[in-house]
This record gives C-alpha cells, structure tokens and sequence, in this order.
C-alpha cells in the first residue's frame, strides 16, 4: 500500500531484547493532503534506522504494510514502511528501514526486503 503526506513529527527511537536479538524501531506522524486530513503513526523496523535525512514538515510517499496481531485477547496493528522516497521538491535522501535493506540506485530512497513471516495471504 502507498500514502502520501507531510511529515508531522518524529516519535523516539525504541529498542529492546526480543526471541531473535535485539530490535529497534522509529516511528513517525505522517499528515494526509485529503480533504479530511489523516493522521497516521508509521513505524520504520531495523538496525541500520537513519531517519536523520528527512526532516518534520518534508513531503514524501510511503510504501507500507499492515499488519494485526493477537496478544492475549487484543488485537494490535502495526504500519510498518518499506519504501520512503521524498515527493518532487522536498525532503532528504532516503535511509534503509531494516536489517536486509535493498538500495536502490535512485538517489533519496530506500527499500527493505520483506521478512518470509510477513507475506500476505492474498
């Protein structure tokens, strides 16, 4: 799935000790151009996270996956961004978003390969 929009805010990087190593995460606000504007928290997965090139207020596109998980009777939904490119006149170049991180050839982008666990079932 793709979105675009502005980049609103930047939320703290988070880490910790899972089943498979240590992880991080950074999330980020991401504003809608609609004509009801959306607000929706994306996160970007990985060791390498350099979010450092983009900036709040920088308009980009957004390729992304959702995904939901069960945890004790309560669903949890994660938007997790793969592809990041910053739209025609703004923004930075790109960063990789995880740990197999595939760059393109296109300068202000990033692409990460995509875990097996994570395939959709259609």
């Amino acid at each position: 799935m793709d979105i675009s929009g502005k980049i609103i805010q930047f939320l703290q990087v988070q880490s910790g000790q899972g089943k498979n190593g240590t992880w991080k995460k950074q999330e980020f606000i991401l504003e809608t151009g609609d004509n009801y504007p959306k607000k929706v928290c994306i996160a970007v997965w990985g060791d390498k996270i350099d979010m450092g090139s983009f900036k709040t207020g920088d308009l980009v596109d957004v390729s992304f996956d959702v995904e939901s998980r069960e945890y004790n009777g309560r669903w949890y939904t994660d938007v997790k961004a793969w592809k990041m490119v910053p739209k025609n006149g703004g923004g930075g170049a790109g960063a990789p978003a995880a740990n197999n991180a595939n760059f393109n050839t296109m300068p202000g982008s990033f692409e990460a390969s995509a875990a097996g666990d994570d395939d959709l079932p259609f």
